[in-house]
């Protein structure tokens, strides 16, 4: 397999927020020297803020003109192995004061009302959790079902109370920040409708996926630098949402509106949806993509990326503006192997399957002669067509071993078509798209699959993804 392009796009980009600035005074009993790093949440990850030594006093100072975006931070003593968690909200002049003999219960944070109630519920949680890994061993090691059921017991009361504390938190404290985290930790009522008929479950999906974000604002942006709420998103947009461009387009223009007054959430938000959709996992959702840059990135919306990030937003847009499934593919003015004037459109088939390959590409070697089979075997009886396109890798002449391959494997009846050099250059002189940028062509072989009327029904395909795609537009009946 031959691959022209590797192509990556990470799109988080480094955040900035305005205001009057931030200091964390950080007070390390036991460090005289060595890095601590002030970091936050995204995710599954940390991602650095601020760095600055710790100085003999045991204090490192960080400092910065800009205020940072509200969220769960952590404090990397030196070394890396060890941190220290609290919260930044709006008081952003505050002190951490932390001794790695007990973190959890010698850590005092001053200058931050949002951290006296995180450090109370840290400090709950903690010993809950304590209690309840005391009842899951002791469940682990009865011997009898009487003592397996007390511990059971035992642990199923820890929860409730550990539950109805944070409720009683959400409840009594609605407008603080760890509200606003324990809604954003919590998972949506499961269905308790045992299904019995397949519209059972539907139903049943429809009330987890309505429910999903119950209690989280997307005007929240507090919630952004935390290590559930990407994880949230993630799921939600893998594996809850229906996978068509659709329903998905019509979800994040909703969601992107609300976030619109929460810069923080905004931005998050939309660099997580456009690294998720640039190379997507199922074919066609790159239409989200291409959305995402016609309404938001190219109109302005996403300043904080810089030059290159945009560019790189932007030629990937244009590779697939041209060859969204559903849309109609490009026509490709060509020649045959007579050297006479063709095109794709003059090809009539019930069903087009495009072929882009090079006949010096160990892939191809492979591929065609198998593509091949399948047609003579199957696709024929159908009116399937194949237009096989030359697409070289260079500026090499291989035109003889092309012919060589096609009489050698006796696939002489496709359409087999190339353009020359010259053809190429024009095009380019004229900036016109060339076929690479039209059909997205990065690695050979590349095949797409276009119904009657050159719809395109799906690219990018294995040859068993082509086969059972065609299998299933056959028997609905109608090659379109």
């Amino acid at each position: 397999m031959k691959k022209y392009i590797i192509f990556f796009f990470s799109a988080f980009a480094a955040a900035s927020a305005n205001g009057q600035g931030f200091q964390v005074t950080f007070k390390a009993p036991g460090y005289t020297g060595g890095i601590a790093y002030l970091t936050y949440y995204m995710g599954n990850n940390f991602n650095i803020a601020d760095s600055t030594a710790i100085g003999n006093n045991s204090v490192a100072i960080f400092k910065g003109s800009e205020k940072l975006p509200p969220g769960i931070y952590a404090i990397f003593f030196p070394g890396k192995q060890i941190r220290t968690e609290f919260l930044i909200g709006s008081d952003q002049v505050i002190s951490v004061t932390a001794d790695t003999s007990d973190l959890v219960n010698k850590t005092v944070v001053s200058g931050s009302k949002e951290n006296i109630l995180y450090d109370q519920y840290q400090k709950t949680a903690a010993s809950k959790g304590r209690l309840m890994n005391q009842e899951k061993q002791a469940y682990a090691a009865s011997t009898t079902r009487a003592d397996s059921l007390l511990h059971e017991k035992k642990y199923n009361t820890l929860l409730k109370e550990l539950n109805d504390y944070r409720e009683g938190i959400i409840k009594n404290q609605p407008n603080s920040m760890m509200a606003a985290l324990l809604n954003a930790m919590k998972e949506p009522p499961y269905p308790t409708k045992i299904p019995v008929t397949r519209q059972d479950s539907i139903d049943n999906y429809n009330e987890y996926k309505n429910h999903y974000w119950d209690g989280i604002s997307f005007m929240d942006e507090r919630i952004v630098r935390t290590p559930f709420f990407p994880k949230k998103v993630e799921r939600y947009y893998r594996e809850i949402i229906p996978p068509d461009p659709d329903s998905i387009i019509k979800d994040v223009d909703y969601k992107l509106l609300l976030a619109r007054s929460a810069p923080e959430m905004y931005k998050f938000l939309l660099n997580w949806l456009t690294d998720e959709y640039i190379n997507p996992k199922y074919m066609g959702q790159d239409a989200v993509f291409v959305h995402l840059f016609e309404k938001y990135h190219s109109k302005g919306l996403s300043k904080w990326l810089n030059e290159k990030q945009m560019e790189a937003i932007s030629r990937r847009a244009y590779m697939l503006m041209a060859n969204l499934v559903g849309e109609k593919a490009a026509d490709l003015e060509v020649l045959n192997t007579e050297e006479k004037p063709t095109s794709l459109y003059k090809l009539e088939a019930d069903y087009t399957v495009i072929a882009f390959w090079d006949p010096n590409c160990g892939h191809c070697k492979e591929e065609i002669p198998r593509l091949d089979s399948i047609y003579r075997a199957s696709w024929q009886k159908h009116n399937v067509k194949i237009f096989a396109m030359l697409t070289p890798d260079g500026k090499q002449d291989v035109k003889p071993e092309w012919l060589k391959f096609i009489n050698e494997k006796n696939i002489g009846d496709w359409m087999h078509v190339y353009k020359t050099r010259a053809m190429e250059d024009e095009d380019y002189a004229a900036q016109r798209p060339g076929f690479r940028q039209l059909y997205d062509i990065n690695m050979t072989p590349t095949i797409y699959l276009l119904d009657k009327e050159k719809r395109i029904i799906g690219k990018k395909l294995t040859l068993l993804q082509l086969n059972d795609l065609l299998e299933v537009k056959w028997k609905g009946g109608s090659p379109n």
